[in-house]
């Protein structure tokens, strides 16, 4: 692929803590993707998803894209950035150029503030990547899920699909295929430990990327 506009996915969730950063990084093990989380929070607890995805796909420095903003408190990106006196401005933030395809990580859900005026969603449609929606299993999930699609749809998003992470619930599964009309992409257990040889078996459930995004 030369150099230009990737083709690839934008990864977010119905929450924080949902799996998205295990997500993404199966998703670049399995397409051989570069990553970019153009928001970053919590770095003064740890080293970030960033360097998680690193570790856990196996990317090279080169295939781990900065951050167009990075917050040390481990806020909602709104309230990160308000704690450092910063603003962030969707304006600033564009695609980067790449060889291959790319694997964007939102932060937080998918209705989480970036501003006083725009969400995690609004970014999603600005950058014009399909929203891969990472959801748990357990009970809740189906409302939780079935409210993230409609806000994605309202705003003229595609959804490539859900990823679930957690332990298998068929009857959670049928419901938001069903009542969400839309493909589950994967199925991704806990496992433990979670490391590169993990990540690069649960890989193998992710579809290629040409069957989700032609």
């Amino acid at each position: 692929m030369p150099l230009g506009l990737p083709r690839g996915v934008f990864v977010t969730g119905t929450d924080t803590d949902v799996g998205k950063t295990v997500a993404a990084a199966c998703l670049c093990a399995a397409w051989n993707a570069s990553y970019w989380k153009p928001v970053q929070t919590g770095l003064a607890a740890d080293r970030g998803d960033r360097a998680t995805v690193a570790d856990l796909a196996g990317l090279t420095a080169a295939r781990v894209l900065p951050s167009a903003y990075e917050f040390q408190a481990p806020l909602s990106p709104h309230a990160a950035a308000a704690a450092e006196n910063a603003t962030i401005r969707l304006s600033s933030i564009r695609l980067p150029g790449t060889s291959g395809p790319m694997v964007l990580e939102g932060a937080g859900g998918v209705l989480v503030p970036l501003n006083d005026s725009a969400l995690m969603a609004d970014l999603i449609r600005e950058l014009a990547l399909p929203a891969v929606l990472v959801t748990r299993t357990t009970l809740g999930t189906i409302n939780h899920t079935l409210l993230s699609l409609e806000a994605l749809r309202a705003r003229g998003i595609t959804v490539a699909g859900v990823i679930l992470n957690g332990p298998a619930n068929a009857g959670n599964r049928d419901a938001i295929a069903r009542f969400g009309r839309v493909r589950i992409l994967a199925e991704l257990p806990r496992v433990q430990p979670l490391d590169a040889d993990a990540v690069h078996g649960l890989a193998a459930r992710i579809p290629p990327l040409a069957d989700i995004v032609p």
